[in-house]
């Protein structure tokens, strides 16, 4: 046996060899060692529940908020800004922009003109642009301006949920569900439809983008390109599509006819909640794509609870800001309270992409973002009925970058036999000719009325290969089974910085693969297949000749000593299960986030196996005083769920 430990003493010690000095490298930098986040000191008695944010021309900040009001806040990276309100008396304010000297924002009802004609400071002019109807129903948010090359405006709408199906969202009015384009003159002309919770809209290089939120038919939040006649998925805003100015043809009826919206009522003659079903025949967004032509896919999923639940505003990273990441796409989440970062591609004409977490831990959910003259970002927050993850429930922040340079992907491109993978700073060869650095899984989807979807037909792909640059800033790998339209999570656990031997801060990427590229692929030759695990399991001994006993069944304990040995599992023990299941993303042991608390749920006093049913089937209606309802989670294994279960029924 003391033969056996020295050998894989050998073993481990000659992995750490191969790999590099790991022993003596410097521990990795977190994010927050490169981006600072900074509040805005806010005047007593100013409750800043933001809706919008516009950086000025003279570097002053414009901000709406949730209760109706504008501000002008001057000097405001200083240590003492100044506040002035500029307007008040509005209707939840979901959106700032400002153009000519006037501000334009998106109140419930109508695109609204602010402009202080007596330059007192003050609004003393507001202007109706353009009206839309409303029903009253507390969900019919409307989001924007957003303003376009050309002078003229985007706005979105929210849909409203149904009375009985309290589910289901439903456009009630028009043009709940779609996106218009509005002149400075009040022409309206709708633009698209199928959004949900169309929260986030942008212009990136010109091109207008939208994000939507995890929902009935959005199996996670994603963003996407819009163009005139589009048709982004959620069926509730075809009711107007036979208006006689709709650019989108499809109908209500012909949708129901190729894909189940489950209007199913039961014996009493009530509707039934639809669910989720484990092995299901299901439909995915890429299949319905060719009944529908005019549908539109996500150019870039945002995984569910990874990296989002809410996803907000978009916003184009400037040039010379942040360093290498200049030119590529933040996204805010409202739920996580986080930014994730983009880098988009356009393949066979199509945009497609990778998305990477990039901040967290803001004091409130991240709505709407603006960049200050020196560089920085303003990020404006809130989470009033719709709940996010920090400690309060309002807030203005700005995020800051040191100037160093952070060891991260920079990039991941789709390639014809794989991906190139772009990295900031230089790689460890040793470590990024590796196999086992790297690892790729691909899952999609399902396309279905239930509330989100669980990640489906997931596989584990095989690397083959991996080809480093001269200079150590790109990785090319080889995967078998690249999947169309598929997420394809990239990891690399292993790759370590060549001068620090640093980790990534951010080591998965998340890339979505609508096109494959033509071109050369790699010959096996100029690659590198070398593999530390498969090193790692041939070396370790094979014991042989070792006589079988039986173990004897343990005597009988006393109950106090089979508690001791049951233990229920501590945080520490699940904190893994609870991360890669994303459980941390809307629970924390004490307090609410997005979800309750799991002291609160061990006080319902559900048995284990219920709380694992749960766990793949919710039910929100037991939660009423929580806005955003659990998606199903079948993908939680049955023993890592019950070991979650009795971690949380310890908690009574």
């Amino acid at each position: 046996m003391k033969n056996i430990n020295k050998l894989y003493r050998a073993v481990l010690l000659s992995v750490i060899m191969f790999s590099g000095s790991s022993a003596f490298a410097q521990e990795t930098p977190k994010e927050e060692d490169f981006f600072k986040i900074m509040k805005v000191a806010t005047p007593e008695g100013i409750i800043l529940e933001v809706g919008g944010l516009v950086n000025l021309p003279n570097g002053d900040l414009g901000i709406s908020t949730r209760r109706g009001d504008v501000f002008i806040v001057e000097n405001p990276t200083s240590s003492r800004p100044y506040f002035r309100k500029f307007a008040s008396g509005l209707h939840e304010i979901l959106g700032l922009a400002y153009k000519d000297g006037a501000f334009y924002c998106a109140q419930r009802g109508e695109l609204t003109k602010l402009v202080d004609t007596n330059i007192d400071g003050k609004a003393d002019v507001y202007e109706t642009i353009y009206s839309w109807p409303l029903s009253g129903h507390y969900h019919e948010y409307s989001f924007g301006p957003k303003i376009a090359p050309d002078g003229s405006f985007f706005v979105t709408g929210n849909v409203a949920f149904g009375s009985e199906e309290w589910w289901r969202g439903e456009s009630r009015v028009p043009w709940r569900g779609w996106a218009m384009h509005i002149t400075a003159d009040g022409k309206m002309e709708p633009w698209a439809t199928g959004m949900r919770s169309p929260a986030g809209l942008g212009f990136l290089n010109n091109e207008l983008f939208y994000t939507d939120n995890q929902g009935d038919w959005m199996g996670s939040g994603a963003l996407w390109k819009v163009e005139k006649g589009d048709f982004m998925g959620h069926p509730a805003g075809l009711a107007w599509s036979g208006m006689p100015n709709s650019p989108v043809k499809l109908t209500t009826e012909q949708f129901n006819s190729k894909i189940d919206p489950r209007k199913v009522k039961n014996d009493k003659g009530r509707y039934i909640k639809p669910e989720n079903v484990v092995n299901e025949n299901f439909k995915t967004l890429f299949e319905m794509k060719k009944e529908f032509p005019e549908l539109r896919l996500p150019a870039v999923w945002l995984p569910y609870g990874i990296l989002g639940i809410s996803t907000s505003e978009p916003i184009t990273i400037p040039k010379g800001y942040f360093g290498p990441f200049e030119g590529q796409t933040l996204v805010g989440d409202q739920g996580m309270s986080i930014l994730s970062r983009v880098f988009m591609e356009k393949v066979n004409g199509e945009f497609q992409g990778v998305s990477f977490m990039f901040r967290s831990g803001f004091r409130s959910g991240v709505m709407r973002m603006s960049w200050a003259r020196d560089s920085s970002l303003f990020i404006g927050e809130t989470n009033r009925g719709w709940g996010s993850a920090g400690e309060a429930n309002e807030g203005l922040q700005r995020m800051v970058w040191n100037n160093k340079i952070p060891f991260e992907m920079k990039a991941v491109r789709a390639m014809p036999d794989g991906f190139e993978i772009e990295f900031t700073l230089p790689v460890d060869p040793k470590s990024a000719e590796d196999l086992a650095s790297y690892s790729v899984e691909s899952y999609i989807y399902k396309y279905h009325p239930v509330y989100g979807s669980p990640p489906v037909n997931t596989q584990n792909l095989a690397i083959k290969g991996v080809k480093l640059s001269a200079d150590g800033l790109k990785a090319r790998i080889i995967i078998d089974n690249l999947r169309r339209y598929y997420i394809h999570t990239i990891k690399l656990d292993g790759i370590r910085e060549r001068d620090n031997f640093y980790s990534l801060v951010h080591p998965i990427a998340y890339y979505t693969l609508n096109n494959i590229p033509e071109g050369a692929k790699l010959s096996m030759t100029e690659v590198s297949t070398k593999n530390s695990a498969i090193v790692i399991a041939q070396a370790l001994p094979v014991v042989s000749g070792v006589k079988k006993t039986t173990v004897a069944a343990p005597a009988k304990q006393a109950p106090q000593v089979l508690a001791q040995v049951e233990k229920a599992p501590t945080y520490n023990d699940v904190k893994g299960m609870l991360a890669s299941y994303t459980c941390l993303s809307c629970h924390n042991p004490d307090r609410k986030i997005v979800g309750p608390a799991f002291k609160e749920i061990a006080k319902r006093k559900y048995s284990s196996e219920k709380i694992l049913q749960l766990i793949h089937n919710p039910q929100p209606e037991n939660w009423p005083e929580f806005p955003t309802p659990m998606p199903p989670m079948p993908q939680v294994k049955k023993e890592d769920g019950l070991k979650i279960a009795a971690y949380i029924n310890s908690l009574r």
